[in-house]
């Protein structure tokens, strides 16, 4: 069952960059390629603090 909205923790725009250290502009990035589930308040987006710390702990493609 999802959880409840009163439980979870929103994290604004500059705290994920801060959380994941990249820029703002890449959690925009991430937001509308839809990789980095976020919901929009007005003008500006709101991002899951589960999911923000899921693409920390997402594997990275190997380049090489």
């Amino acid at each position: 069952m999802a959880q409840d909205l009163s439980e979870v923790r929103f994290l604004t725009v500059a705290e994920v960059a801060a959380m994941m250290r990249v820029s703002k502009m890449t959690v925009y990035r991430l937001v509308h390629s839809g990789e980095l589930p976020a919901i929009r308040f007005g003008r500006s987006f709101r991002v899951p603090e589960s999911a923000a710390r899921a693409a920390i702990e997402r594997p990275v493609a190997d380049s090489a």
